[in-house]
């Protein structure tokens, strides 16, 4: 409302929404920090959404607050009933909505512009709107697809057909076309053609929305965490476009470093499975390894240990590392690992985490599973630190991790993970390895590690296991 404050002030305000961005951003950084930064990169929003409602006259502030009252309310219930492991598709969730919210907001401002102004779209923004609805759509329909193969609503095996690139090709080029048209229409074809904008942003929307149906259903389950980190950037380009339709310095400002932080995410991702962002969006990583694969590598070559036998080993221990891996989130085992870790410290036992940077299914997963039972922060180290010491580590515990102490990485060039760091565990004395079974990883192939003379299984979940070990630990020390 023009009457509240003046265009200056209202820049100022956008000026200190962006800085809260940034150091929101540097804030989640560092797991210490992560929580401020968040909080901080919240409150940067609201201040942003509260002054453009405001300025805007769009909502009542009445209004305005019953609907951040509801949203809030949606927002926290979520982040209440959904668990850690489950984290990735919520993600993809939000992914899609900010991607959807920024193609109908670039659609409505198109509409309005179209029914209220004689002359023609100013090109610029036009294109704006293009790209904006184009990415918005791909990013919403390709992020709940990604959503529900991680959540078991699709099928996480990579969908191939004949001509698939063609037909992606295709939509492309439809949703280009329809693009193009919304920017050269104005002025090539006035008169009579003049209400056809909305339309082809309308043609551009659906080609778009299938062919991010199309994108994602032929990516393998193993490789989601990407396409989400992906998808992530994808959303935040499709809000700085808005940005620029709206001229909305905020929301450039936010949807640049959006833009920024999920692609540096998604390279990162990539370089820690040695894969290109091209063999993960069309090599259909993740077929299941058939029986017969797995009888070669593991029939007679298991050994099979328990809590007891565990118990006993770690009495001569004087260094362990322990592994975690998507198996320890799903069984919520934190807390019984930490307790463990704090027993062995208290015996005088060196005590380590090796975190692997795509353990889980997202990056830092394992870290803030570990940070939120109070493993101190000094005790997870990365792969590149970890690894030159597995030699001289008497015990590894690896908690249901698989592909990423998968030995085949280095040891044959066949394999569709060969060049992926992996923690090299099977370097140390003994190495524990804990799982529900023999069912391989992501990436779908056996792992051989399993089956070498240093390492036994202590099959189980997760939870369960840990905490009888715990157990035992505590009733034979005291």
């Amino acid at each position: 409302m023009v009457e509240l404050f003046s265009e200056s002030v209202l820049r100022v305000i956008y000026l200190l929404a962006a800085i809260l961005f940034i150091q929101g951003l540097r804030d989640m950084t560092h797991p210490r920090t992560a929580v401020r930064g968040n909080l901080t990169s919240a409150g940067g929003m609201l201040i942003a959404v509260a002054a453009t409602v405001l300025w805007f006259e769009i909502l009542s502030p009445a209004v305005l607050i019953g609907g951040l009252a509801v949203g809030g309310l949606v927002g926290a219930g979520l982040a209440i009933k959904v668990e850690m492991t489950e984290m990735p598709q919520l993600v993809g969730v939000f992914n899609g909505f900010g991607g959807g919210a920024s193609a109908l907001v670039a659609g409505a401002e198109l509409i309005e512009f179209q029914t209220t102004t004689a002359g023609a779209f100013p090109g610029d923004l036009a294109i704006a709107a293009a790209a904006s609805g184009i990415i918005g759509a791909v990013t919403f329909t390709g992020s709940m697809v990604a959503a529900g193969k991680l959540h078991g609503l699709i099928s996480g095996s990579a969908i191939r057909y004949t001509g698939e690139h063609v037909v992606k090709a295709l939509l492309l080029g439809v949703a280009v076309l329809a693009g193009a048209y919304i920017v050269i229409q104005p002025d090539l074809l006035a008169g009579v053609l003049q209400g056809e904008v909305v339309p082809a942003f309308w043609v551009l929307i659906a080609a778009a929305s299938i062919l991010g149906v199309m994108l994602v259903i032929s990516i393998g389950g193993a490789d989601m965490p990407v396409v989400i980190a992906l998808l992530n950037a994808y959303s935040g380009l499709a809000a700085a476009g808005t940005g620029f339709v709206l001229s909305n310095t905020a929301l450039i400002i936010a949807g640049t470093l959006v833009g920024a932080a999920g692609m540096i995410l998604t390279v990162i991702m990539c370089e820690s499975m040695n894969r290109s962002l091209a063999n993960v969006l069309f090599g259909g990583f993740g077929e299941e390894a058939t029986s017969e694969e797995m009888d070669d590598i593991y029939e007679g070559n298991i050994t099979e240990t328990s809590p007891e036998e565990l118990e006993m080993l770690l009495d001569t221990a004087g260094r362990v590392v322990i592994v975690p891996g998507y198996g320890m989130a799903v069984a919520q085992a934190q807390h019984a690992v930490a307790e463990f870790a704090e027993l062995l410290d208290e015996d005088g036992v060196e005590v380590e985490f090796g975190i692997h940077p795509v353990a889980g299914r997202m990056p830092g997963h394992m870290n803030v599973l570990l940070a939120e039972a109070d493993v101190p922060y000094d005790k997870m180290k990365e792969l590149e630190e970890i690894n030159p010491t597995f030699s001289q580590t008497d015990v590894v515990i690896v908690i249901g991790a698989n592909d990423v102490v998968n030995p085949l990485a280095n040891e044959d060039d066949s394999s569709p993970i060969a060049g992926m760091p992996v923690l090299n565990v099977s370097e140390a004395g003994q190495v524990i390895v804990n799982k529900r079974s023999l069912s391989p990883g992501f990436s779908g192939i056996p792992n051989p590690l399993f089956a070498k003379d240093n390492t036994s299984m202590l099959f189980g979940d997760a939870k369960e296991a840990l905490q009888e070990l715990v157990n035992e630990y505590k009733e034979n020390s005291s």
